[in-house]
């Protein structure tokens, strides 16, 4: 990495120095004035750029009228949140926050501590006939005569490359932009009797100290209703719409692809020390390469690792024999994740053991699909797959009890097994709609265009006494994505492989 910040200015000595400035002290980059004149001139006019509306801003808009409904009256701000320090002042590559991305069409490392702002307006005469106009204020491209062109290693177009104009962002967005040097009159504009003033929290801590100043100053005082704003854009994406489910597809394919670059390289797997970092870093690669990088971070566990329900370490033996399960997602450029689970032999073959415990799970699976139609409610789903796991369990003698009893709310004895739930939504967050209402969520309606998982499994851990020796430290889980379509549903990811003999002609097609 380049050994650079900004500029070091007149010596001071060692106690007069801030810590925060003392980054500047490995800094031998000329200050002289000559150096900033010659550094500043003689380039060549910028380039123009094509730059065309994005795909998105149709549907960017529609959303964000969709919000507006639910709040007249109320500056909106949509923070797409800071970049962040990973180490002293080197930083993690950018990703807007979810809500952000959503409502703007922003994706990849756009646009760091840009701010979205709905400004009400008279109800029917905002944007496209809603309560509200919208503006993007975000930090635009810099002159080429300005220190931040050469010297900002944050910002800088000599660092960090070039940023889009004003112009650019609003002919790509649909949307007004203006200076981020402009936020604060705005968002202070008119508030407290005729204005409230509502933040997506948790997106950038500097923005929300911002909007709780200008409430104070205004007699508004700490407002709740902030939560209600939370809540109304991760409700917003439960239904996801036409361009939404292309991303969804896109993001599928490109982790089915990334399924079968791990089987290629399994045998090259178990010959590493780290053979599960194998597994990782080739995926990890893909998804780099399809998309914009993994959408969480990939779980490679092979053998008894795959009873730990989130192995990220991934530093362990992969053994022929053994089983592996690959929990992954590429995140395309859109921000939109797929999250798809196979359990693989190590070697091709499962065995008698392994194929008896994987043939449950995948019964289990199937039937949540059957139960996954319009009009049935979200927790049937997860109440399918337990039927059939407390039923199998039943089966080998593992419960202390029969499956009735155990799926009696008082019994749950076969969640031993299996801790976690069925489905979660997924999109933008791998975990999306995470602050949406119970009773849209857990409770809610199946309708078209909801997309999910259905990931069942069962983990058996090595020293776990209550079942037979063969089953310990045998972990496994399937995982499908799911839309819901008018008449029944889609697996998304049908083209990976999903029962055993399937899968075992797959991985020996990959490996001829």
């Amino acid at each position: 990495m380049s050994n650079d910040t900004t500029p070091v200015s007149a010596p001071v000595t060692e106690s007069e120095q801030e810590i925060a400035a003392r980054n500047d002290n490995r800094s031998h980059r000329p200050d002289s004035e000559a150096f900033k004149a010659f550094i500043t001139s003689g380039w060549a006019p910028r380039a123009s750029h094509d730059v065309e509306a994005g795909v998105a801003a149709p549907y960017t808009a529609a959303r964000r009228a969709e919000l507006s409904a639910g709040f007249p009256g109320a500056r909106l701000v949509v923070p797409a949140g800071p970049l962040k320090v990973r180490s002293n002042d080197t930083d993690y590559r950018f990703r807007p926050h979810s809500a952000f991305a959503h409502l703007t069409g922003f994706g990849t490392d756009q646009e760091p501590d840009a701010v979205l702002v709905l400004h009400p307006v008279e109800p029917g005469t905002g944007d496209d006939g809603s309560n509200h106009h919208s503006v993007l204020y975000v930090r635009p491209l810099a002159a080429r005569d300005t220190e931040e062109f050469y010297a900002d290693s944050r910002y800088g177009e000599f660092w960090v490359g070039a940023r889009p104009s004003l112009d650019d962002v609003t002919t790509v967005t649909g949307i007004e932009a203006a200076h981020i040097d402009e936020l604060r009159d705005a968002l202070a504009k008119d508030v407290g009797e005729h204005v409230s003033l509502l933040v997506v929290t948790g997106a950038d801590e500097n923005i929300e100290a911002l909007v709780e100043a200008i409430r104070l100053e205004n007699g508004q005082g700490d407002d709740v209703a902030d939560a209600a704003l939370v809540e109304a854009t991760s409700e917003l994406r439960l239904v996801k719409d036409a361009l939404e489910i292309e991303h969804m597809r896109e993001a599928v394919d490109a982790t089915i692809a990334g399924f079968a670059e791990v089987v290629r390289t399994l045998p090259r797997a178990t010959e590493h020390r780290r053979g599960e970092r194998v597994i990782e870093t080739t995926f990890d690669a893909h998804a780099r390469l399809e998309g914009n990088t993994v959408g969480y971070e990939t779980i490679a566990a092979a053998g008894e690792h795959a009873t730990t329900l989130h192995w990220i370490r991934n530093d362990g033996k992969v053994r022929p024999g053994e089983l592996v399960l690959l929990d992954a997602g590429v995140e395309v450029d859109s921000l939109y994740t797929a999250d798809v689970t196979r359990t693989l032999p190590v070697d091709g073959t499962y065995t008698d053991v392994q194929r008896r415990i994987y043939q449950a799970v995948l019964d289990a699976a199937d039937a949540a699909f059957a139960v996954a139609v319009p009009g049935a409610r979200f927790r049937d789903i997860h109440a399918a797959a337990m039927k059939v796991i407390a039923e199998r369990l039943a089966e080998w003698g593992l419960l202390p009890a029969t499956a009735e009893e155990s799926l009696a709310p008082e019994g749950q004895f076969h969640r031993r097994w299996m801790v976690h739930g069925t489905s979660h939504h997924l999109g933008l967050d791998v975990h999306d709609c995470a602050q949406a209402r119970r009773d849209l969520y857990v409770d809610g309606v199946l309708e078209p265009g909801m997309v999910f998982t259905i990931e069942p499994g069962l983990y058996f851990k090595s020293d776990d006494l209550t079942v037979p020796e063969e089953y310990r430290g045998i972990g496994i889980r399937i995982e499908d994505d799911v839309l819901i379509t008018q008449d029944g549903n889609e697996n998304l990811s049908a083209a990976l492989p999903r029962r055993p003999e399937d899968i075992e002609a797959w991985m020996a097609s990959l490996r001829d």
